[in-house]
């Protein structure tokens, strides 16, 4: 019999969420298959909220209390759970998040920014900064921990192909220092050298293109509906309109038309990588 995975209940709330999901089902000496069974889901939606890859919902998180009679134990941790998810996220990209827990596939444009999916923690302390200078060191590293949390989901194609289309303005603009950049770039690169990524790049040669305007993640699921995800200064909304959707993937479809391909890519990422580290230490 194959020993199940161990689990670190301490990474997160919903990891917490997960061990003790682990624990009550053992206890009740059921299999994750058996426990799927009693609250109609399926034994890898059990799977994936014991090692905390997919977040707890409120109502099944109450059917969950039933069939294992735990006493409203998990209705109670979904509440932390949520809570922290509202800390670490701002309030317009909870629902996206929420989402890309789910996604079989997720393909984006970024034009300026590297995807948060994608970010070093450097990185991402730089990005979020120069948004709020003043903001308070506990709050950023709750937003820190909410952003490494959201990379669990990269690594496994398996679980989630990820293809990401850069803007050339992405492996230029100098975010934190030329040394981050270097080190985010070069990190991207070995994603994709490990084909756990698919990664273009959009240089300024290729002139003007359908994605312009700004950035764009196209979500997919198993069970549900293409969704559109579209973000600018504080604002961000899911758009689930299937006409709109089908619109925004042609125009993401175009951008990866004119994009280098993926080996053209990777070099003119590392070239990126050259330069970064060249103005670090010029000769």
């Amino acid at each position: 019999m194959v020993s199940p995975s161990p689990l670190d209940p301490t990474r997160s709330p919903a990891a917490f969420y997960g061990a003790e999901l682990r624990r009550l089902r053992e206890k009740a000496g059921l299999s994750q298959q058996e426990l799927a069974d009693l609250v109609f889901i399926s034994g890898t939606y059990v799977s994936q909220l014991e090692k905390a890859t997919r977040r707890p919902q409120e109502d099944l998180s109450r059917q969950l209390d039933a069939a294992l009679s735990s006493d409203g134990h998990l209705e109670r941790l979904h509440l932390l759970v949520r809570a922290m998810r509202r800390k670490q996220f701002a309030e317009y990209f909870v629902e996206a998040v929420e989402h890309e827990l789910q996604a079989r596939t997720i393909l984006e444009y970024a034009p300026l920014v590297v995807p948060g999916l994608l970010q070093t923690r450097k990185y991402a302390e730089a990005v979020i900064l120069a948004a709020q200078p003043m903001l308070d060191e506990e709050v950023l590293e709750e937003r820190l921990m909410g952003r490494m949390e959201r990379q669990t989901l990269i690594g496994d194609p398996a679980r989630l192909l990820f293809w990401v289309v850069l803007d050339e303005a992405v492996l230029m603009r100098v975010v934190g220092s030329r040394k981050i950049m270097a080190e985010q770039l070069r990190h991207i690169a070995e994603l994709a050298t490990s084909r756990q990524i698919v990664v273009q790049v959009v240089e300024f040669g290729a002139g003007a293109h359908a994605l312009l305007e700004g950035m764009i993640s196209l979500m997919t699921f198993d069970d549900a509906p293409p969704l559109a995800y579209m973000e600018s200064v504080n604002v961000g909304h899911v758009v689930d309109e299937t006409s709109l959707v089908e619109k925004c993937r042609l125009a993401y479809d175009f951008v990866r038309t004119a994009a280098l391909s993926q080996e053209a890519s990777l070099i003119r990422i590392m070239k990126a990588v050259e330069e970064h580290e060249h103005a670090c230490h010029p000769q």
